[in-house]
């Protein structure tokens, strides 16, 4: 049983260097004023190392129980027909938007440092390509479906919207390629224009992905909030993660209407596991997220605010950043600057 006042938490510390930056993403979350009930789960190598499906039906349960989850990276071996553990996560709970924020840091050095950037990438979880549908006609032939559905659609669009009010956004831009694929992008813009009806604020257009891409590298501080299927999101996200200082930076939410998952989007990078060197930035900005959508906004603005403290002071950096800072020297220094 909880203690009074603590709130539950799933957590899955993932593989390589997963344990390491959640350690220092749990210290974070404590040393600033969040009580939490820390629940370990499995998920990825290490579920599997244990006999396990890559996620085991008790850790499934277990997130819908408690109702959120801060999952670290995990790792999908490229033998044997493993499933990846964040689609199986996304499909088995519905978590039917991923939110992929994309916000230059203050301090950091990059081609794009000084346009500070600031916009948010909702992409479609559960569908399109992504669903997994392939097969082979013929030995030499193999092909795959896009399965994209109007309620899938439909619900995703009013997520972006929704999402723009409550930030006060001012543009969101639907990202596809209707102009080639008509029944399925096509009913995609459809269902976003309709729900564009219901928020007359906003600023609603759309941009074919292709020409999207250029422009994200050419004038990329016009994007505010680009709302996109699955394939194209998966791209899109990252490039704007490298627009603002790359994935070590990233943080990612997965909201379903039961449950969400906050993880960091980067891999599991097992090269660098165990040497203490691992940058938790994306995970520390992932629970960040995780507490907003909790309503622990206090203790949320602290944490983010001591990430952007010490990337502008540029002292305490992690070597990806162009620092020396080992991960325990940064997790002190974030915890220092949270005020």
């Amino acid at each position: 049983m909880a203690a009074m006042g603590k709130t539950r938490v799933a957590v899955i510390p993932g593989d390589g260097i997963g344990p390491e930056i959640m350690d220092a993403t749990l210290g974070i979350l404590e040393a600033t004023g969040f009580e939490g009930e820390w629940v370990y789960l499995d998920a990825g190598l290490a579920a599997i190392e244990k006999g396990k499906d890559p996620v085991p039906h008790e850790t499934l349960d277990a997130i819908r129980e408690i109702g959120v989850a801060l999952k670290g990276p995990t790792t999908t071996p490229s033998a044997g027909g493993h499933k990846s553990a964040n689609v199986q996560l996304r499909q088995a709970l519905d978590l039917f938007a991923n939110v992929r924020p994309a916000r230059t840091l203050p301090g950091l050095t990059g081609p794009f440092a000084s346009m500070h950037l600031d916009m948010i990438i909702v992409r479609e979880n559960t569908e399109d390509l992504y669903a997994g549908i392939e097969y082979k006609p013929h030995p030499d032939v193999a092909q795959a479906i896009k399965v994209i559905t109007r309620q899938g659609c439909a619900r995703l669009v009013h997520y972006g919207f929704m999402m723009a009010r409550e930030q006060e956004r001012k543009r969101v831009t639907a990202v596809h390629k209707a102009n080639i694929m008509k029944m399925t992008d096509g009913m995609f813009l459809e269902e976003f224009y309709k729900a564009a009806e219901d928020f007359p604020e906003l600023k609603a257009d759309d941009i074919i992905v292709d020409n999207c891409c250029m422009q994200l590298v050419t004038k990329p501080e016009q994007f505010d909030v680009l709302v996109t299927e699955n394939l194209y999101g998966d791209i899109v996200s990252d490039l704007c993660a490298g627009l603002v200082g790359g994935l070590g930076l990233a943080p990612g939410a997965n909201i379903g209407e039961h449950c969400a998952v906050f993880e960091a989007v980067h891999g599991s990078a097992p090269d660098i596991a165990g040497k203490g060197v691992a940058n938790p930035t994306a995970l520390v900005l992932s629970a960040v997220m995780m507490l907003r959508h909790l309503g622990f906004h206090e203790q949320a603005n602290r944490i983010a605010n001591g990430v952007l403290r010490v990337c502008s002071q540029g002292q305490c950096l992690t070597v990806d950043l162009g620092g020396r800072a080992n991960t325990k020297e940064y997790t002190v220094e974030v915890i220092a600057q949270a005020h």
